[in-house]
């Protein structure tokens, strides 16, 4: 049971925190520094998901390959042995913190079956109830095709907070929050809305050579996470020190109010 000062949060990081270049190399430094914020949050009573993108990004250099393939087969070769890396390296870096890591792979129907929901929100609950535990949710990209897709990681993560009921989400990017459409710097941007229809036109239309969701998709994340009471949060994830700002309502991001209550 939270008690009023604690939260239980969902973190989303995307492919360009996780990874250095193009080319996939996964930035092992960063997850040091993302596992280490993380586990201070834990320390501090909150429960905390992630959802992780970076798998397909990972796989490139595990392959040997120069550039993000097109071909599905190709895509899902290239999540099925970047998913393994990355878990890899979130385990070594979690348990430098004394945590431990669950994974859970997941596709649509996973969250839209009420069978396999309910399976799905048990085994997170379930690992919720142990203080070292961070689970770690990715989709299923090995295997899912489009049919069975959730879509982005950004959509995903939406989904993951409205099932467990999440006070808050997070959505770690590579820049540091919303710019509105006379901004004239990355860092020149709108640090709280109040009402998320106001600004779903300033999506630029941009995005990483690994990802597979720009602004416009965060910014649909954000309208189904608040549409569900949730605060949602976009801000920059190399800068993983200021986690624990942002749960508390200070930081750099921006903060999107729930349209109604939790």
């Amino acid at each position: 049971m939270l008690s009023p000062s604690t939260k239980r949060i969902v973190i989303k990081i995307g492919t360009g925190v996780l990874t250095r270049n193009s080319g996939g190399e996964v930035h092992h430094a960063m997850i040091a520094r993302l596992s280490q914020a993380i586990t201070d949050l834990k320390k501090a009573g909150h429960e905390v998901v992630l959802v992780s993108s970076g798998a397909v990004g990972a796989g490139l250099s595990a392959l040997g390959l120069d550039a993000r393939p097109t071909a599905i087969e190709a895509l899902q070769a290239c999540a099925a042995a970047g998913q393994a890396r990355l878990m890899h390296l979130y385990e070594a870096q979690f348990a430098h913190q004394g945590m431990v890591v669950g994974q859970l792979l997941v596709s649509a129907e996973d969250f839209e079956i009420d069978r396999r929901k309910a399976n799905v929100l048990a085994t997170i609950r379930q690992l919720l109830t142990y203080p070292q535990v961070i689970p770690v949710i990715n989709e299923n990209d090995s295997v899912s095709v489009a049919e069975l897709k959730v879509g982005d990681n950004d959509t995903l993560s939406s989904i993951v907070a409205r099932a467990i009921e999440a006070d808050l989400l997070i959505i770690l990017t590579s820049v540091p929050g919303l710019r509105g459409p006379d901004a004239m710097n990355d860092d020149d941007i709108i640090t709280h809305v109040q009402n998320i229809d106001d600004v779903m036109s300033f999506a630029r239309d941009e995005k990483g050579a690994l990802s597979t969701g720009g602004m416009a998709s965060k910014l649909e994340a954000v309208r189904l996470a608040v549409e569900s009471g949730i605060e949602t949060i976009i801000a920059n994830g190399t800068t993983p020190e200021q986690l624990p700002d942002l749960v508390n309502g200070n930081g750099i991001g921006t903060r999107f109010s729930p349209l109604s209550p939790h």
